[in-house]
């Protein structure tokens, strides 16, 4: 019985329509893992961000970023990969999403070094830290409060697979002046009300924005 293709059937369609089933096929047969080889793993295990993709019980999707010190993303086998989350803004749509639909998709670009990427897609739960820690006591401790997880996100691997160089840019790494505000709740060190949200909010509904400064970033 032949086995079964990886991805989904709409992206098999497209490609017949295009024209790259067999690009697809080479790609799949040669690129796509099951498992996170020993590469993979060490890729993993020394980025400092990735994106998350999620969508809830309808399919409504969201995308957002992570990040931390190196090793926060977290290899515990080749199958398996938990990452910590901090304080937030409070509106945890992720984990959100999570509870309806574990299905999620991890993204990780290395822009300074190797200018490559690493896809992962599969299924997230959370744990809470202390289940987490008690599962696994090797986990990392940070001693900055920010830092400190509310609870951990577990995920299992279906898939990995390469994100080709060609269009990622190559960057810089430079240091950030005050340092980084892990877990403020301060709105200038959040980045204030940079896009005018709160302003247009605020206009809507014919009052202020209270606490936000309108036009503060030249909205």
């Amino acid at each position: 019985m032949p086995q079964e293709r990886p991805g989904s059937a709409g992206e098999h369609r497209v490609q017949e329509e295009m024209g790259t089933a067999d690009r697809a096929d080479r790609f799949y047969a040669e690129q796509v893992l099951d498992h996170l080889n020993p590469r993979m793993r060490e890729f993993t295990e020394r980025q400092e961000m990735f994106f998350l993709s999620t969508a809830d019980a309808r399919g409504e999707c969201d995308s957002t970023f992570r990040a931390g010190p190196p090793g926060f993303l977290t290899v515990l086998d080749e199958r398996t990969l938990v990452y910590p989350e901090y304080r937030g803004n409070g509106v945890t749509a992720s984990l959100g999403n999570m509870r309806e639909n574990p299905h999620v998709g991890i993204l990780m670009i290395d822009f300074t070094r190797d200018r490559i990427g690493l896809h992962v897609n599969g299924r997230a739960r959370t744990v809470p830290d202390g289940a987490m820690r008690a599962l696994y006591p090797s986990l990392p401790v940070d001693a900055v409060p920010g830092r400190r997880p509310q609870l951990w996100v577990r995920v299992s691997v279906e898939e990995a697979y390469v994100h080709c160089s060609k269009h990622i840019p190559r960057m810089a790494r430079v240091p950030l002046q005050g340092g980084r505000a892990w877990g403020t709740d301060d709105v200038r060190r959040k980045g204030g009300d940079y896009f005018g949200a709160a302003a247009d909010a605020a206009h809507a509904r014919g009052g202020r924005a209270g606490g936000a400064r309108p036009g503060w970033f030249g909205a």
